[in-house]
Parts: structure tokens; sequence; C-alpha cells
């Protein structure tokens, strides 16, 4: 059964949604790799489906017991080379997503560096030698590493072209952009690292984990979630976007049980700048927001300053999910834990299902 709450949110989102196609504002946006991750038993080995007590908010939770990797290994890299690892002694994932897979398979003694996004707090003092789009290959190479990571979005291709040419292994992977991407994606950190029995341990897990998350979504009619609008903020850089149907975000949300605003509005590219116009076409019940993002513009007092906030259903109740940059979309091993964060700031008045 709906809740007050929600059900006056629906009314009211009625009265204002307008019945006129928005036009669309395009915008050119380049992201960080923040932005930039169904149900198996989990096999027999070392971890259980349900994470451990010690599992923090911002720490992963490795595969227990020491990896053991099968190298050499030849794998094909996402940007179409043929790349062959012979050690996996020191290790540069890129990408916080990536080092978040890495550090899961067993890996956290072997990194020696990290992308700034590289939060959680196991990497949290590795020295940072990108921030993503903004690779140094001069920091990288003084660390000696014997496998590079990176992802389609790393850049700029001259840092990566240095790195190759210096002969390091370095392995591209395609970036995870929504649910059905964290297997393979886990998959082909797994085989640059010769573990891929661990991966498939990895990527069963996960799945597992998820399956049960998505089993308390509380049961609605289909397409009756609520409306959740994603907002990608940046206040001290006056930038103030709405996500549509590329941003990555509808997956995670219709895997909550919500529809997202921004792509049902029929906003189809990644992100829109917000206007009144566009929010009012969204007409979210709900708004997700980084937590750094929603911190930049002060708060949720800040967030509802902004044009159009305050007259969506989602404004007028100030209901704000806030889950924390670092792992949000990474469409990775922790994605159990922020569909679960997710599912209780959206519905804390329902309790769980079945």
């Amino acid at each position: 059964m709906r809740s007050p709450q929600y059900s006056a949110a629906a009314g009211r989102r009625a009265v204002r949604r307008r019945t006129g196609r928005l036009g669309t504002l395009a915008v050119a946006v380049t992201l960080a790799a923040a932005l930039t991750g169904c149900d198996t038993g989990t096999p027999a080995g070392r971890a259980a489906a349900t994470p451990s007590a010690s599992a923090t908010a911002d720490a992963v939770e490795p595969l227990a017991g020491a990896p053991e990797p099968r190298l050499p290994v030849t794998v094909r890299s996402a940007d179409g080379k043929d790349v062959t690892v012979t050690s996996a002694d020191r290790i540069v994932p890129l990408t916080g997503s990536l080092s978040e897979i890495v550090f899961t398979l067993g890996f956290g003694e072997q990194v020696v560096a990290r992308d700034i996004t590289a939060t959680f707090e196991q990497a949290e003092k590795l020295p940072v030698v990108t921030r993503a789009h903004d690779v140094s290959a001069e920091g990288v190479l003084s660390l000696r590493p014997t496998v590079v990571l990176a992802d389609t979005t790393t850049g700029p291709a001259e840092a990566l072209s240095q790195i190759r040419d210096a002969g390091i292994a370095l392995v591209v992977v395609d970036p995870a952009k929504e649910l059905a991407d964290v297997g393979r994606r886990i998959d082909a950190v797994a085989a640059a690292l010769g573990v891929e029995s661990a991966g498939d341990e990895l990527e069963a897990r996960t799945r597992s984990r998820i399956a049960a998350v998505r089993k308390t979504i509380p049961a609605r009619p289909e397409d009756d979630g609520p409306r959740v609008a994603f907002l990608y903020l940046r206040g001290t850089a006056s930038v103030y976007l709405l996500g549509g149907g590329a941003s990555g975000a509808s997956s995670l949300l219709e895997a909550a049980g919500a529809v997202d605003a921004g792509k049902a509005s029929g906003l189809t590219k990644d992100f829109t700048a917000i206007t009144s116009e566009a929010l009012a076409e969204a007409a979210p019940d709900a708004i997700l927001v980084m937590t750094k993002g929603l911190d930049s513009v002060g708060g949720v007092d800040g967030l509802v300053r902004i044009p159009g906030v305050a007259e969506t259903p989602a404004g007028m109740d100030r209901r704000v999910v806030s889950i924390d940059d670092g792992v949000l979309l990474n469409y990775g091993p922790r994605t159990d834990r922020v569909l679960a964060e997710l599912v209780e700031q959206l519905y804390p008045e329902e309790g769980k299902g079945a």
C-alpha cells in the first residue's frame, strides 16, 4: 500500500506534469570515473553471499585467501589490441571502479598507485597518479608497474600510448553502464590478472547479493514506482545537470523499483542542463544525487534553491537520496550495497518486502 507521503507526491505530480514535450538542450559533458558498478548460488570457496560484519560503506570486501595468478596470459584489450600480461606483482588501476575490482579479487597488496576516485579505505594511502581523464604517464611509469588497467574513458590517449611504448602491459576494459555489465567487467579484470576462477566466484557472489537486495523492494504494480531524477551537481563549478537515459543511473533506479524520471520524460542522452521546464517535465517524486555534489550546493537547502527544484514533488517534500560519489555508478562488487542504500532511502516508511 502506498504511503500518504507518496500518494500526495503522486497527486501533485499529476497536476504539474505538462502535456508539451520539452525541447532538449544538448550539452557536452565529460564526467570523472566516479560517474563512471540474476541469482546464482555462491560457489564453495572463500566468501558467503551476505556481506561480512566487517564490511563498511567505504571499504571493499576481498575474497578470502591470496590470489594465485596463472600467468602469462594474453587477453584482448577493449581498444582492439592483444596484450600479454606476464606479472601481476605491481598493478596500477587507472579508475576507482577498476581499483575496487582489483582489491576485491584479493590483489590489494600488489596495487602500487590509485586514481583519485579510489576512495575506499584500503586504497586511501596509495599515491595518486591519475585523475582518470588526466593520466600522468610519468607518474605511472615511476612506480614500475607490471600491468596497468584502464577503461575506454581513460585518457589522454597520448599518456596511454607512452605507457605502452615503455613496454608495460596495458589492458583497456569497457566501462560499466548498467547492472548487466557487472559480471562482464569483473571477468575482464580477472582474466587480465590470471585469476579467472576468482573472477567467477566474485561474479557469482555479486549477483547473489544484488538478487538478495532486490527481494527487499516493496511490491508495486509495474511502472508504478517513485519517479526519481538523477542530478549531477558541482556547485563550485556551476554545473547543474539532469540525467537522461544514458546517464548510467537508469539501470540502478529500475532495479530499485523506481522510474528514471529524466529517461521517462524523453531525455535520451546522458545529461541535460537543469531548467525549470526540464524538471517540470520529469516531475520527480525523489531526487538522487552524489554526496559531494549535494554538499557542493549547500545540502538540501541549497538544492531546493536551484531553479525548478522547489516546484517538483521531490522539492516540495525535500525527498533527496544521497549516495557516495565513489561507488554510486561503479557497477561492481559493491553495487549490492549501493542498491540496498537506495532502496532504504526510497522506501523508509514501507519496511522491507518478503
